[in-house]
């Protein structure tokens, strides 16, 4: 049990300028944290609680998983990840953690970073501790800081420079037992989300720069998400933006046939499709063709969508290029001949198509058969061009943004989109890592073999923010039970008075041998106050003690989520309490 005027909780009337979501002002408005700079924060003694409660309930289903707790550096030598797999794409968003001193300049590369995430440290470990398919499978997790530099931090833990996660990694001797250890995780996951009050669901995503060969990221819907869910409530299909499809091209259409021979047109000025869509030239987006130019790995290469349709660029990952940037302007004139919005990929019209990685199209092209594009001269382009006949496509793909509305891909029915918060993420990953750090167990034949493995993070801090993101009110923070920072808080409206300061004592003490986290609001301040900071900091059961109401012979019990308040007699208050809190911890 605490006494509010012995702890610490530095209420705000008034929301922080810069912050931009609900839940980053309640963050603030509450108490909760304190910001130090963009994208690092200062975790307040009521945060930490609930930080802590969080990371318990999290524990605890991994030890349930068979998951196994350790903890490893922060500070990564910079040889783990050069030998690791994806060094190239993951430096973009590392801080390096070389040597301060004023007599020292840094390198060209640095010595060491701060981890993100630690698959270039335990696959190496893991490497050295376990030869035998006998030790098989094996999953370590650990509970710890990371670090990841956002150019733009904002909405607040949402997207921050230094966070708290919960990451795993598993280690199986094949496929089949890193399927089963994916499915245990992706339970446990389930099961977490749940007990902390979270409704997340799961959803097919990308596998981005951690590769594999596929993953699910746990999303909890939310009006300011940073991130899109496409799902269809007929079949259950869901997946983040980066990776959903949707049944828009038939599997049985044909390729239509050539409308006319290739027509080259005057197109002075227009360089959008919006000019191309308007007046005198009147070409709908859908009978467009957008052509656009990555760099990858070096090499340009062409992506080809409709008009219509935008480029959902995390889908460019399959095409296996390490890194790739869409191409400048001065990239772009000598290898297609024209300036961007002149454009195209027809055959013979390319002015150097044997530096090209490729040409790569969208499958929705498909639909439009017969189109027009840019001739790759500028202020020029042509019409009738036909996908089959005139395209020199390298491979077809799904590259563009799916857009609500249209047929889900299992059943058919429109498919819908809101936004969501991302707080936790499964990927298979295979051998990808394990084969680089030559991580390799001996079989019952002598036989050596690369170890299986997944990965799975769970943003502690992020799922707090997101917890407030989801259950808020006007007033303030509605908490679950099971993480609020006190389940129960007594108002206490007149700390001078020895009766009333006793049954607050008392109460609280009926609380707490019940199993609920107490704390008593003692300060010198008027009712209204202590109300207003009791819906603020959100504690789910409020009981109010007065003199004026002790000599009614009644104290007031409020719960958080509700408008009512229950007079209870004093002769039945510890006991009534006692059963309030016991029917809230289910």
């Amino acid at each position: 049990m605490k006494l509010w005027s012995q702890f610490f909780i530095p209420t705000l009337k008034e929301s922080p300028a810069d912050a931009e979501i609900t839940s980053h002002k309640l963050l603030v408005r509450a108490g909760l944290v304190r910001k130090l700079t963009g994208g690092l924060y200062t975790y307040m003694p009521l945060g930490l609680r609930v930080i802590h409660k969080i990371t318990e309930l999290c524990r605890q289903e991994m030890d349930k998983a068979g998951a196994i707790e350790l903890w490893m550096p922060h500070v990564h030598p910079v040889e783990n990840w050069m030998q690791g797999p994806r060094w190239e794409a993951a430096r973009e968003i590392m801080f390096r953690a070389d040597h301060a001193g004023a007599g020292k300049r840094a390198p060209r590369d640095p010595e060491f970073v701060l981890g993100p995430t630690h698959e270039e440290i335990i696959t190496p470990l893991v490497k050295s501790e376990i030869t035998s398919y006998r030790d098989l499978p094996k999953n370590f997790y650990q509970i710890a800081t990371k670090f990841r530099n956002e150019i733009r931090p904002r909405y607040g833990l949402m997207r921050a420079r230094e966070f708290i996660m919960k990451d795993a990694y598993s280690f199986d001797a094949d496929d089949a037992g890193a399927t089963r250890s994916y499915q245990l995780m992706k339970a446990a996951y389930e099961a977490f989300f749940a007990r902390v009050g979270l409704k997340a669901i799961a959803v097919e995503a990308d596998t981005g720069v951690m590769g594999g060969s596929f993953s699910h990221e746990f999303m909890v819907p939310a009006e300011v998400g940073d991130d899109d869910v496409v799902y269809c409530e007929e079949s259950g299909y869901s997946a983040n933006r980066e990776k959903a499809t949707s049944g828009l091209v038939p599997a049985d259409l044909k390729d239509a046939e050539p409308a006319g021979a290739v027509e080259k047109f005057a197109t002075p000025g227009v360089v959008t499709i919006a000019s191309l869509e308007a007046a005198p030239y009147s070409v709908p987006g859908d009978k467009q063709f957008k052509t656009l130019v990555f760099v990858g790995d070096d090499k340009p290469f062409i992506v080809i969508l409709r008009g219509c349709d935008e480029l959902e660029e995390a889908k460019l990952g399959s095409l296996g290029f390490k890194l790739f940037r869409p191409a400048t302007p001065e990239e772009i004139e000598p290898v297609l001949g024209a300036k961007p919005g002149s454009l195209g990929a027809v055959k013979g019209t390319i002015k150097n198509p044997a530096v090209l990685a490729g040409i790569f199209a969208d499958h929705a092209i498909r639909l439009i058969g017969n189109g027009v594009t840019g001739a790759n001269e500028d202020g020029f382009h042509l019409r009738n061009v036909n996908v089959a006949r005139d395209l020199a496509i390298t491979r077809f793909g799904d590259f563009r943004t799916v857009k609500a509305g249209e047929p889900c891909p299992k059943c058919g029915a429109p498919l819908k989109s809101r936004r969501a918060i991302e707080v936790g993420h499964v990927f298979k990953l295979g051998t990808k890592y394990s084969e680089k750090f030559n991580a390799v167990y001996t079989d019952d034949q002598k036989q050596t073999h690369p170890m299986v493995m997944g990965c799975y993070g769970i943003g502690i801090s992020r799922t707090m923010q997101a917890i407030i993101e989801q259950s808020h009110d006007a007033d303030g923070i509605l908490w679950p039970w099971s993480v609020a920072p006190f389940q129960v808080l007594v108002c206490l409206l007149d700390p001078q008075d020895p009766a009333a300061s006793e049954m607050a004592k008392k109460l609280g003490a009926a609380a707490e041998r019940a199993g609920a986290d107490v704390l008593i609001d003692d300060r010198a301040e008027r009712p209204g106050v202590k109300f207003k900071d009791a819906d603020l900091i959100g504690i789910p059961l409020r009981i109010t003690v007065g003199g004026r109401g002790l000599k009614e012979g009644v104290v007031e019990l409020k719960a958080r989520d509700q408008k009512d308040v229950v007079k209870l007699p004093v002769a039945e208050a510890e006991a009534r309490v006692a059963e309030a809190v016991v029917a809230r911890m289910g």
